[in-house]
Order: structure tokens, then sequence, then C-alpha cells
């Protein structure tokens, strides 16, 4: 809901990219209660009933099941793109290109879908993609996926040609929901509860987990197609700085900042003026009435930082 990577918040900028893809009618947008209100302000071109609230966090292979079973009681042929609202990407007409080819892929190869970024740097933030045998068209099977690797094991994948795990799905309903059935036991014996609408029974007896391990790590039935265009994941601060211009003197500065003889830093104030003063290698936030200062380097673990914060500082972030 922050405009990280230009002028409008990243969730705009997500669905506007779908334009001439997907209309609005048929854009589903999986959310929290607390954000369905805001959500709905920010795209009123989306049907109101589209902004599907989870009762809980249950992580995406849940969330995914009840959007692609709300999909499939429009229409039992529904395909479905799943893509997240986290992202930069520098060409919404490539990114189009893709998307397309993947929903199309799905559909003729009858397979779960995963497009795979072509890298354009060792990152060991992300999970990597190994392409396998040609399925035709772009499209190949997956050979396997590696979570995470260090940098040398990073290298190593791109050179032999292994593509970053965007998290950009495409499948039919009809193929999700006889991989949940095959792979997906977490999931798979809470579908009736979709099925007769009881969205609260599902997720209150559901169990949490990832759609990247609940069917793309199990199924045997998952193929890549290589996206050419700029992309990146904006989960965490320190990616403002590949996706934003630096100063001169290396730091990305949003909003009323001062950065005095500072380099490297990242530093957003939504609340009036922030200072910095003499320091390298930092990340300065200033929002919702809170004040993050970590580093660089642990930026990258928000998650955790997070999770050991007390209750009411996890609301208001």
């Amino acid at each position: 809901m922050l405009p990280l990577a230009g002028g409008e918040p990243l969730l705009v900028q997500t669905v506007r990219r779908l334009g001439g893809l997907i209309d609005p009618p048929h854009i589903l947008i999986i959310t929290g209660q607390r954000l369905v209100e805001r959500t709905r302000s920010l795209l009123p071109d989306v049907p109101a009933q589209n902004v599907l609230a989870e009762p809980r966090a249950a992580s995406t292979g849940p969330a995914l099941a009840w959007a692609t079973a709300v999909a499939a009681g429009q229409d039992q042929g529904a395909s479905v793109l799943s893509l997240h609202a986290d992202w930069f990407v520098g060409d919404d007409e490539a990114f189009r290109v893709t998307a397309r080819e993947a929903l199309e892929a799905a559909e003729r190869h009858d397979v779960l879908l995963t497009v795979g970024v072509v890298p354009t740097r060792v990152d060991v933030a992300y999970g990597y993609i190994v392409p396998g045998e040609p399925l035709g068209g772009n499209a190949r099977r997956v050979a396997r996926f590696v979570e995470k690797p260090d940098a040398t094991r990073a290298a190593e994948l791109i050179q032999g040609g292994a593509l970053w795990n965007s998290g950009l799905f495409a499948w039919t309903a009809a193929r999700f929901f006889a991989e949940t059935h095959a792979v997906a036991k977490e999931i798979a014996p809470h579908l009736p509860a979709l099925r007769r609408g009881d969205v609260a029974a599902f997720f209150r007896d559901v169990t949490p987990i990832a759609v990247d391990v609940s069917h793309f790590e199990r199924s045997k039935r998952v193929a890549v197609v290589a996206g050419r265009f700029p992309w990146d994941d904006v989960g965490t601060w320190t990616a403002l700085a590949r996706v934003r211009p630096r100063d001169h003197q290396g730091n990305v500065v949003v909003g009323e900042v001062v950065a005095r003889e500072a380099q490297n830093c990242v530093v957003w104030s939504a609340e009036g003026p922030v200072v910095v003063d003499g320091v390298n290698d930092l990340v300065v936030v200033r929002a919702h009435g809170v004040t993050l200062i970590t580093t660089t380097d642990r930026a990258q673990h928000l998650k955790t930082l997070l999770e050991a914060l007390p209750a009411y500082l996890r609301e208001l972030t």
C-alpha cells in the first residue's frame, strides 16, 4: 500500500499492470480483514466483493485454493494467474506478454506453471528454478527447485541456466484441484468446506502452508517459462536501492529527509523530518508513529524482527 517503487502504491501499480490482459471484474484480491476497506478505496474499479478477506493468515496455499474456488464458481473452465503485489516490474508490456504465455502454456500442457525470471545478478535471497526437458514453445518441465542457495551455488545455478522463482503462477482450476487432491494433504481434506461456501470453516481447520511447498515442490505436473522483464521483489527496505534512484552518496531518500555525510543509506519518512548524519549502511523508516533503525545487512530479517516485537507494535507496523 506504499508508493515504494514510484508515485503510486505497489498494489495500484500491480492491478494497472494487468490492463488489457485481465479486466477488473475478473481480478480477485486476497488480503487481511483490517486492509479490506483501504484496498477497496485504492482500487475503485475492482468490484468490492472481489476483495477477499482471509479469516486468518494461512499462507498462500489455502489462500489460492480459496481464490481458485471462487474463480471456478464463476466459470468451471477458469484459468488463474497468481501474482504478488509487492513487486517492481520495469516493463509492463513485457510482463503481460509473459503472463499471457504462462496462461496459454498452463492450459495447453495441463500443468501448474511458474514463471522464472532471468537473473541479472547473484542473489541469495531468492529461490531458483532449474528448467528440465522442453514441453513445446517456451515451456519446459521443472527439474528442481533450489531454495535460497549461498552465493557460490547461486552463481553456479545461473551459469547453468537457472531462473529466479518469481512467484508468478498460472493454472487451470481443474488442474489446481486435481493436484491439490494428489499432493496437498494439508489442504485437500478441507476442500468440501469451500465447495459448500463455508470459508470460515475452511480457514479454521486448514493447515497453513505455502503453495510453493504444497503444490509446486510435490507435483509431477509442473512447468516453467522464462520471464524476460525487469523484476524485483520489494520485500525488504534495501530493495529500494535497486528500484529507486540514489543520490551522489548512494543514499535512497523518500520524504522529508536530510542526509549529511551519510552513505549507502535507505531513509523513508512518511511523518515529518528525519536527519541522518555521519552514518553508513543504515535503513531508517519513520511511519505510523514508529521509527525503525537497522542496518542494510539486517534489514532482510525484518520478518524475524516483527515476530519478536510486542503485539501492539506489530499492529502499528
